[in-house]
């Protein structure tokens, strides 16, 4: 039989308006009193009725997380660490897949605001100028999560992308390459291209190396193959660096269809470290992201904001590190 909160109430020896204020956390209960409520909850496996507790808190528990494709295995690891910590905090998700549509994004916004959600996590691919208007009207904490752009009008979790290409290409440097060329997608100002395309170009200024990039139409497989076969007829690197790791695989799959040695002719560098990066043989070296964690701290913040704790930065920078695999070595 299903425990009530009356059974509580009654074991306890307390009245069912004090286990109440226990369980909703809503008035001051005694330590000691808290404790033996508590205590007889467990061991009754006493589960409060969700609707009753959001109508007596006027809090929901529930964050709602709008992602393109959870199929993106980077956008799974963030999702982990959301769902991982919210538990931590009593926290549910309400998940919703978009498909890379922007319209859908709105949609879901709209919906999740009549589930009353406390905070809004959106993991995307694109800049949606019309999220700005359905923040401002909700009023909820709202995390903006993107792995291709930067906005700064909302809080976000990110590495120093400039920082990271700028380790990357003095590792590289390191190791001995003096030709070492960049495979970027877009030169858009609030692509995040444009940071890890200036920490390249910082590393290769500091040697006074001459800079080599080559353009590519998107971040794909097929784009990083097509990029290689640019790069090896022009005998141009000894070194290949891509933006994504994507793009990194596309370019190591050109070589092997070549029979092109990496890294003993040419070293392959990404960044990211999504699961194929691991898989993939050789394995590739390349920026990890801690993904994860992204999640995480995305959820922390907005549990925080709840809490009226406000923060004071809009983006908060996680550490990252280089993790070097088969695919970079000294050159020959």
């Amino acid at each position: 039989m299903v425990a009530t909160i009356k059974d509580v109430a009654k074991k306890a020896g307390v009245s069912i308006s004090t286990v109440s204020r226990v369980v909703n956390d809503s008035k001051p209960v005694s330590p000691e009193v808290k404790k033996k409520v508590m205590e007889t909850i467990e061991e009754l496996g006493y589960k409060p009725n969700e609707i009753a507790r959001t109508l007596v808190t006027k809090k929901s528990y529930l964050i709602g997380v709008i992602v393109t494709d959870l199929g993106d295995s980077y956008i799974a690891e963030i999702v982990r660490g959301i769902e991982e910590i919210g538990k931590m905090y009593d926290y549910d998700i309400l998940l919703c897949s978009t498909f890379g549509d922007k319209d859908a994004e709105i949609r879901y916004m709209q919906l999740l605001n009549t589930k009353q959600v406390e905070g809004i996590i959106l993991i995307s691919n694109n800049i949606n100028e019309e999220i700005e208007t359905y923040t401002k009207s909700f009023k909820r904490p709202f995390v903006y999560l993107n792995r291709y752009y930067y906005d700064d009008r909302y809080a976000t979790v990110m590495v120093d992308n400039c920082e990271a290409a700028y380790e990357m290409t003095s590792y590289l440097i390191n190791l001995g390459h003096r030709d070492i060329a960049y495979v970027s997608n877009n030169k858009e100002d609030s692509s995040l291209e444009k940071p890890k395309l200036e920490g390249y170009s910082k590393a290769m200024r500091e040697n006074e190396l001459k800079e080599s990039v080559y353009y590519t139409e998107g971040i794909s497989m097929e784009n990083g193959y097509e990029a290689a076969r640019n790069i090896v007829e022009s005998k141009s690197a000894t070194a290949i660096f891509c933006g994504y790791d994507e793009a990194a695989i596309g370019v190591l799959g050109y070589l092997y269809d070549n029979g092109i040695k990496v890294p003993e002719e040419i070293s392959v560098t990404g960044f990211g470290d999504i699961l194929i990066a691991s898989i993939y043989r050789p394995t590739l070296t390349t920026i990890k992201v801690p993904y994860y964690d992204i999640g995480a701290v995305s959820i922390r913040r907005i549990i925080k904001e709840l809490k009226g704790e406000k923060s004071e930065e809009n983006k908060m920078i996680l550490p990252f590190q280089i993790q070097k695999r088969q695919s970079s070595s000294k050159p020959k």
